[in-house]
């Protein structure tokens, strides 16, 4: 999911922050939400890296310190107030497959 939404951020900023709950400014701005994007790329190639070449505690432990990113995804969307029931559910969605995924995987 980090790494579509992260392409997505960098090839069209504009579309990404509609989609993530909070309207692009534009301009100089989109070179923040192409940050973004490469910063959730990165994140996507870490759990990559982790998933085939680590050990399920320390996938378990960074997908669980993930949650935090949904968590404050939420926060910072209901803060600026911009954001549809759809946009936010999205994010509540993240997290809970975060959750999901952390559980399995340290079960």
């Amino acid at each position: 999911m980090y790494l579509c939404l992260s392409g997505l951020f960098i090839v069209a900023p504009t579309t990404g922050a509609s989609i993530f709950g909070i309207p692009a400014p534009g301009n100089l701005a989109d070179a923040y939400l192409r940050a973004i994007g490469f910063r959730d790329a990165a994140l996507a190639l870490y759990l990559a890296g982790l998933a085939c070449f680590s050990s399920r505690r320390a996938v378990g432990i960074v997908l669980g310190a993930t949650v935090l990113i949904p968590v404050c995804d939420v926060a910072l969307v209901l803060a600026v107030g911009t954001a549809a029931w759809w946009q936010i559910g999205l994010h509540a969605l993240n997290g809970v497959c975060l959750i999901v995924m952390t559980t399995w995987v340290l079960r």
